[in-house]
């Protein structure tokens, strides 16, 4: 069954743009990733500074693969000796890791 990867992100109000153009600039950016079943980009609405990014895998070894090498590229800006490399514009962050047990979609259509 599916992996679910949570990547809970405090951004401050004033860095919340910036997060939504950096991560509409790397659109599709993990659509091709064997494994990769999901993405979601959610902005807080009320009570938290927190984004979630919301990934679905097919298991955790796509994850993984994903992770060190995609991902990790990606983090490095494609050149590990880029010193222009942007300030994050979140504060902090977590990942949360959950198994998918039971899902439902809509009947009919």
């Amino acid at each position: 069954m599916s992996v679910v990867k949570i990547n809970v992100l405090t951004v401050p109000q004033e860095q919340r743009e910036t997060l939504e153009k950096r991560f509409a600039s790397r659109a599709h950016a993990v659509e091709g990733s064997d494994g990769f079943e999901w993405f979601e980009l959610l902005r807080p609405v009320e009570g938290t500074d927190d984004y979630l990014v919301y990934t679905r895998w097919r298991d955790e070894a796509s994850f993984q693969a994903w992770m060190e090498g995609p991902m990790k590229s990606a983090h490095q800006g494609g050149d590990a000796g880029n010193a222009e490399r942007p300030k994050p514009a979140a504060s902090g962050s977590t990942v949360w890791s959950f198994e998918v047990v039971q899902q439902a979609a809509p009947t009919g259509a």
